[in-house]
């Protein structure tokens, strides 16, 4: 079963729940952040489109 691991996101109030939530001001962050949590956390990095990005363990 899935796992999310860490969200990555430019929307602070569009997420919540019980993963660490990073918050991030630009989409060069977004993208930098989520590739180097994506590595860290052996994950893999899935972008939403809507300016979130989640970290899933597999």
């Amino acid at each position: 079963m899935a796992q999310i691991m860490a969200i990555v996101t430019m929307e602070k109030d569009r997420v919540g729940g019980g993963a660490p939530i990073f918050v991030v001001d630009k989409e060069e962050e977004l993208q930098r952040l989520s590739f180097l949590l994506e590595k860290t956390l052996d994950a893999n990095a899935h972008d939403l489109k809507n300016g979130t990005m989640i970290l899933v363990k597999h």
